[in-house]
């Protein structure tokens, strides 16, 4: 029996992000989606463009169109494939909304199984008030042309991890890649200027994916592979300026198998546009 859907919300553009995180509304509050084999790491999908595909999904269901806080908590490996997202609102006020959405994919009995669930507030960015009071300056970075792409390291930190790397436009510090020369610095630190390779702008769904996408922290102190999420909170700040983000994040403390990944995004005009911390299971290796 065929599901009847309504276009498509983020096809319609040249932009393969946009494309791959499509979602089609199957019936209110239920959006039938496809997890691109582009976006993997070994064989699971990233965490970052899930939330991003996900923030979609919220931004077409609730009333305001921007991700001010989204939380997830993930519960299985995703894959690629067919999955459908169940999104229900919490609360809508003036200013913020309030949505939950769950991922699920089906197993070999064709039982659903939850991969994601999230908590996520909306409001405008665009409605925002200029005034900033902060003490947070950009990190220390060098220049891009100075940095270190993927072209550079032909070989993957992972086996079977390019598939994401062939979608960004990621510009390693160099004081940040000792690891992909076998002398990690052991200070859990990773910075990178951050693109689409399509040459897509950011926005504010692009904002949930850069937070998730350099390379872990974990690589600095000396272990190498899968990192997986086990939570994740991003906070979006205001509407990213074109051009390449700058992304840096850090790793204090490692322990009981278990790491925190603080992140912050900054753009092109020298703002702060994104914060996030995470809880990730370190690599055995």
């Amino acid at each position: 029996m065929s599901i009847e859907t309504s276009p498509v919300t983020g096809s319609g553009t040249s932009s393969e992000f946009d494309r791959d995180t499509a979602v089609a509304l199957r019936e209110p509050g239920v959006y039938d989606v496809d997890l691109s084999a582009g976006w993997t790491i070994i064989h699971a999908v990233n965490g970052g463009y899930l939330l991003a595909l996900l923030g979609r999904a919220l931004g077409d269901h609730l009333p305001h169109p921007d991700p001010f806080t989204v939380s997830a908590h993930y519960l299985t490996p995703s894959v690629p494939g067919p999955a459908v997202i169940r999104t229900e609102t919490v609360r809508t006020g003036r200013t913020l909304s309030t949505g939950t959405a769950s991922l699920l994919q089906y197993d070999e009995d064709g039982n659903e199984v939850e991969r994601i669930r999230v908590l996520a507030s909306y409001g405008d960015l665009d409605a925002l008030t200029d005034d900033v009071r902060t003490s947070a300056v950009p990190p220390a970075f060098a220049p891009i042309d100075q940095c270190f792409s993927a072209a550079d390291n032909p070989a993957p930190a992972i086996p079977g991890s390019s598939a994401i790397a062939d979608r960004l436009d990621l510009r390693l510090d160099p004081a940040c890649v000792g690891w992909a020369l076998g002398a990690p610095s052991g200070k859990g630190e990773m910075r990178a200027w951050f693109g689409l390779a399509d040459g897509r702008e950011p926005d504010p769904l692009s904002l949930l994916l850069a937070v998730d996408a350099l390379p872990p922290t974990a690589f600095e102190l000396g272990l190498k592979g899968w990192t997986p999420t086990v939570e994740l909170t991003v906070h979006v700040r205001c509407r990213p300026a074109p051009g390449p983000l700058r992304v840096a994040i850090t790793t204090r403390n490692l322990a009981g198998g278990f790491l925190e990944e603080d992140a912050e995004v900054w753009d092109g005009a020298g703002r702060l546009v994104a914060q996030s911390r995470q809880l990730a299971r370190a690599p055995r290796g």
